[in-house]
């Protein structure tokens, strides 16, 4: 082993490119032998299959869409109310612009063709994507009229703005189409199960079950949701013991997932619903309730993913009401 990593890192002239193919191979033979002995007993983790492994490849590239959208949104509203002063977010309005409607995009395009200037409704209403009513468009044109007038730079601010949402469509479109791939490839695997519980479409089910199947990694559903990082960390030295925050050892897109569970099921489940109430009712801030919410949607998700029987919520409460 170590005269295979010798000779590999005598290839090229650069000193820092064999240092780093050096730390990437181990040098010990001791380790190496130990390794092939685990290999030989069986001890070694099955590769997963190919369903999986897709269904993991396209989650994370709709996460990293998702994120550029969350930033490019971010640069739109700021884009639109250098050029409409006031319009995007004004304070004391009482209403707010949401980009990624019907009337965000039409607010969108009426600012990037008319370089700011305040369109009338019907303008507004043709340029919608979707439906507009009469008293939104007229709501919206009004505010428009009320604003300031447009920059001396308008045209160049109009047509980055142009460039961005069409940037922002393009990536709208992206993310639609890896969410179509995610329903097909959960289909494929053991986690279309989790699509039974409330508030857990296929975006969701496919964003947990690509970090945890195969369901049989976990002997238990602790192992489960240690394996996330939301349980406390522990500290221990002698008789000392201490618990203290999350430990956030696992991935962070395995986390998400969870409290993305969590959070679904506290909104459409009557159970999950009665389970946040009460942590609140003891003073836990929300995020302190999810996670607490969390560690019983990870007991129910690998009960699911193991026994591959749907969600029944009257049999779920009733379980509870023994359990108490």
């Amino acid at each position: 082993m170590a005269g295979v990593v010798a000779a590999v890192c005598t290839v090229g002239n650069d000193g820092g490119a064999r240092a780093a193919r050096v730390r990437r191979f181990k040098t010990d033979d001791r380790d190496c032998a130990a390794l092939v002995w685990l290999v030989r007993q069986g001890a070694g983790r099955p590769a997963e299959p190919d369903s999986v492994e897709a269904l993991r490849g396209t989650v994370r590239h709709r996460r990293q869409l998702v994120a550029a959208r969350r930033a490019l949104q971010q640069r739109l509203h700021d884009q639109l109310n250098a050029l409409c002063p006031g319009l995007s977010a004004p304070a004391g309005h009482g209403r707010t612009l949401a980009l990624e409607t019907p009337t965000g995009q039409a607010v969108l395009a009426c600012a990037a063709a008319l370089a700011g200037r305040a369109p009338t409704s019907r303008s507004l209403r043709s340029r919608a994507p979707g439906r507009v009513t009469a008293s939104t468009a007229a709501f919206w044109t009004g505010r428009w009229q009320q604003l300031l007038a447009p920059p001396a730079d308008a045209e160049l601010r109009a047509e980055r703005l142009g460039s961005d949402l069409r940037r922002w469509q393009d990536l709208q479109a992206d993310i639609a189409r890896d969410e179509r791939h995610l329903a097909g490839l959960l289909a494929l695997t053991d986690g279309q199960v989790l699509t039974s519980l409330p508030g857990v479409a296929e975006v969701r089910a496919a964003a947990f079950s690509a970090f945890t199947l195969p369901i049989e990694r976990w002997a238990t559903p602790e192992h489960l949701y240690s394996a996330t990082g939301l349980a406390p960390a522990t500290y221990q030295s002698s008789t000392l013991t201490r618990r203290g925050r999350i430990s956030r050892q696992g991935l962070p897109e395995h986390r998400d997932a969870l409290m993305g569970i969590a959070w679904g099921l506290s909104r459409y489940s009557p159970a999950f619903r009665a389970r946040d109430a009460e942590p609140r009712a003891r003073g836990m801030r929300p995020i302190q309730a999810r996670v607490a919410l969390a560690r019983h949607a990870c007991r129910l998700a690998w009960r699911l993913l193991l026994s591959q029987e749907p969600f029944d919520e009257r049999r779920y409460a009733r379980t509870r009401q023994r359990g108490r």
